[in-house]
């Protein structure tokens, strides 16, 4: 495994959110943003010339809570749904997740350690506090999901989650890449679950560099041990890149909302 990379003005960052940017909680309301990461965010973002972004199986509104008043681009819900640099969304059609939805929501009534998660384009059931019902999680998710059509299981961190066919971080990564201001950049991505891998090998495969938050087997050339020493190194990052650029006409890096 190589020593973490060099962040150069030449690089576009992608960022996991929960595990990479913070620290896993609980509950996925219980997240916590560390002091200092939203202000090295917004000057990250202006030193890359705008070229930084969220790749997270969140909603697009929860990242913006947790890191408002920052506004980045965002490929939420695993790639299923995006906001393009220039703030637009894509017209992007939503699977009939009813069977799914009903399904986990019925489990989840018999076991009160299980979460039903609802997004607009995926169905997450969260098992973190009842782990010993992984296998009945994944069973009953699985039937739901081959009961449905243009959908598949994804399994991630105590969590089994029902998204589009197709739908993944590595096709939302290179899908920015075709936009200004990522376009001709070295992609960097950072993450820390399997959910992530298809962001390894697609910024690798332009070239660029995975990193993994963590522990577990990877196919990113890179590996940080946790949140916060990957915090660190974008902290540094932030103190070697060169001075924020002039901002250009029309430009939105870091906007508010």
């Amino acid at each position: 495994m190589q020593p973490l990379p060099l962040l150069t003005p030449e690089h576009a960052l992608f960022l996991d959110f929960d595990g990479t940017l913070a620290d896993i909680a609980p509950h996925p309301d219980a997240v916590r943003v560390p002091t200092g990461l939203v202000p090295t965010l917004s000057v990250l973002q202006a030193q890359l010339g705008g070229a930084l972004a969220i790749l997270t199986g969140r909603r697009e509104s929860d990242v913006d809570a947790f890191l408002g008043p920052l506004r980045l681009p965002v490929a939420s819900e695993h790639g299923a749904c995006w906001r393009l640099p220039d703030g637009t969304h894509p017209e992007v059609p939503a699977p009939d997740l009813t069977g799914v939805r009903t399904a986990a929501e019925q489990l989840a009534a018999a076991h009160p350690g299980l979460l039903v998660e609802h997004k607009r384009a995926t169905v997450a059931l969260h098992y973190r506090h009842a782990q010993h019902l992984e296998s009945l999680c994944l069973e009953t998710m699985a039937a739901a999901a081959g009961a449905t059509e243009g959908v598949e299981l994804m399994h991630g961190k105590c969590v089994v989650e029902v998204k589009p066919e197709g739908v993944n971080k590595g096709r939302a990564l290179a899908g920015f890449m075709a936009f200004e201001p990522f376009r001709g950049r070295v992609p960097v991505f950072a993450g820390d679950d399997v959910t992530d891998e298809a962001g390894f090998v697609a910024a690798q495969s332009l070239g660029g560099r995975g990193i993994k938050i963590g522990e577990g087997p990877t196919q990113a050339l890179h590996r940080c041990l946790s949140p916060a020493t990957f915090r660190g190194w974008l902290a540094a990052a932030r103190t070697a890149l060169p001075p924020v650029p002039p901002l250009p006409p029309n430009a939105t890096w870091g906007h508010t909302a």
